[in-house]
């Protein structure tokens, strides 16, 4: 079966294969293969709109009202797409025993939807597909929301003590949250091989966890379309689509 292997897929393999515990790090490479556009890439939301800042948000109900707008103006995306073969190759590594936790800073909920464990899931920078009210952290569907939104366009307020609701993602100047950051670190001291996917690595401090890993003697793999800052210090460096490759080299379809 090997002998069917692009090289690239091959060069993943061997590392996977002698893995006993890997962190998949993951980014938007894997989910722009379901359809969801890169926030920061052409086309992308940051490139048509100023983003609204969490202190802003808080303060302003004109700002909460935009940013309800925006966010119901390009939920499609991400409403739409489906886990793809990247996914699912995750998702199979827990299946072997080998996936110590997906670290990733996507906001679509498709690691989940694509198998992996939920336990195993840590989400740098929250969820989209749900909300949560700031004051008492009480969990509330988007569903309902966007229906009274589009009706009334108030802000959406918590039904049970009147707090700010905000969809369960970290805004810029919102503080990482601290319970994934400890589970994340923990998770990449324990590895011993880190695969590093569809992230360009330049936002921190969630790209400091690759070299983290490297420092603890951890096989550091990068698999992404184009080059990233890190490259020079990965032990193993693919370019190309992930679905495909990390497909091939676990053998999910």
């Amino acid at each position: 079966m090997i002998g069917a292997l692009s090289a690239e897929a091959r060069r993943l393999k061997g590392p996977i294969d002698r893995a006993r515990r890997i962190v998949a790090f993951t980014g938007a490479g894997i989910s722009t293969e379901s359809g969801i556009p890169d926030f920061r890439g052409p086309g992308g939301i940051w490139t048509k709109f100023r983003p609204i800042g969490f202190d802003e948000f808080v303060a302003s109900g004109e700002a909460r009202r935009e940013y309800w707008r925006r966010r119901f103006a390009t939920l499609g995306p991400m409403e739409r797409a489906r886990p793809n073969r990247g996914h699912r190759a995750v998702a199979g590594l827990a299946g072997r025993g080998k996936l110590e936790a997906v670290v990733t800073q996507n906001i679509d909920g498709l690691h989940q939807r694509g198998g992996a464990p939920p336990g195993r899931v840590i989400e740098l920078h929250g969820n989209a597909t749900y909300a949560r009210c700031l004051d008492c952290g009480e969990r509330h569907e988007i569903a309902p929301i966007r229906a009274a939104f589009l009706e009334r366009e108030e802000p959406p307020l918590c039904r049970t003590c009147g707090g700010i609701v905000k969809s369960a993602t970290i805004s810029f100047g919102q503080a990482m949250p601290q319970d994934a950051m400890a589970r994340a670190e923990a998770a990449t001291l324990a590895c011993d091989l880190f695969m590093a996917m569809g992230s360009s690595l330049t936002v921190y401090p969630a790209a400091a966890f690759p070299l983290l890993a490297k420092r603890n003697g951890a096989t550091l793999a990068i698999l992404n379309r184009d080059a990233t800052g890190l490259d020079g210090y990965a032990d193993l460096v693919v370019h190309g689509e992930i679905g495909p490759l990390l497909g091939a080299a676990t053998g999910v379809d």
